[in-house]
């Protein structure tokens, strides 16, 4: 039988997992069936169980599912424990679900590949909700210099700072306390699909400087555009998005697949 998997959301027509991951099966050899299905907002954790029942192996979780997904898993891993939000889930041999976050393993992976250096690094993150926690611990396992939050409401920032101290040098602030330059400037928002932009320094960064956007478009988004004009680098959230799948992928198959050509394949359908 053809192992099964699935990516759960509302809406799930939009989504380019079931794509990544054939691409991801075919380049190792594996034998699954990965499929996208529109879940009720009312009965995520039903639907679960059901595919559960029905043989399904694993599945990734978009919006906005990903604080149900971590309330009704049996296990954590400790990154999605303190993340309070699950985006891969995993059938156990004894039927139980443990779950996962990769949305920072894949941030790291992609910044990694554009050769971006976070140890040592003065890291400034933008946003304070779910996207950014879920990214706080891999960014801080990098052990930069300091990770800074910053949020229209302070406060916010300023909590999520403290849930995560312990694990390296973070501070949480409002929108106005941003000074200084940093060498990478990471938009955890989504006003970059409204064309919105926060109200930032314009020497927040220099030439040397990279702004990366969370968020991806066929072309730049308004943040990423704002960074070029200012003669930095600017790089958008395709990579993050593939390379969270293929750490997903590897959970589930045990194989970690390469992801320049899926990258590449799907930035030119764009």
């Amino acid at each position: 039988m053809t192992d099964r998997y699935c990516v759960l959301g509302h809406p799930i027509g939009h989504s380019k997992s079931p794509a990544i991951h054939a691409a991801f099966a075919e380049e190792t050899g594996q034998t699954m069936e990965y499929v996208a299905i529109e879940a009720p907002l009312d009965d995520f954790t039903g639907t679960w169980r059901s595919l559960v029942v029905d043989g399904v192996r694993g599945a990734n979780v978009t919006v906005p599912f990903k604080q149900q997904a971590w309330q009704l898993c049996d296990r954590l891993s400790e990154r999605a424990r303190r993340a309070g939000a699950v985006n891969t889930l995993v059938v156990d041999s004894d039927g139980g679900t443990w779950g996962d976050t990769t949305d920072g393993a894949g941030l790291v992976a992609d910044l990694q590949r554009h050769g971006v250096v976070l140890e040592g690094a003065r890291i400034l993150v933008l946003g304070a909700g779910g996207a950014v926690r879920g990214v706080l611990e891999p960014l801080l396992a990098e052990q930069p210099q300091q990770l800074t939050v910053v949020n229209r409401t302070a406060s916010r920032a300023i909590e999520l700072a403290t849930d995560f101290a312990d694990l390296g040098a973070i501070e949480g602030a409002g929108l106005d306390a941003i000074n200084g330059q940093y060498d990478l400037v990471i938009n955890g928002t989504s006003a970059s699909l409204s064309g919105d932009l926060p109200p930032l320094p314009d020497d927040l960064l220099d030439e040397k400087g990279i702004a990366y956007d969370m968020m991806y478009a066929a072309q730049p988004t308004v943040f990423v555009a704002w960074a070029q004009a200012r003669g930095a680098r600017g790089i958008d959230g395709l990579g993050m998005l593939v390379e969270q799948a293929a750490v997903s992928f590897e959970l589930w198959r045990g194989v970690k697949p390469e992801t320049e050509a899926v990258l590449s394949e799907l930035r030119a359908q764009l």
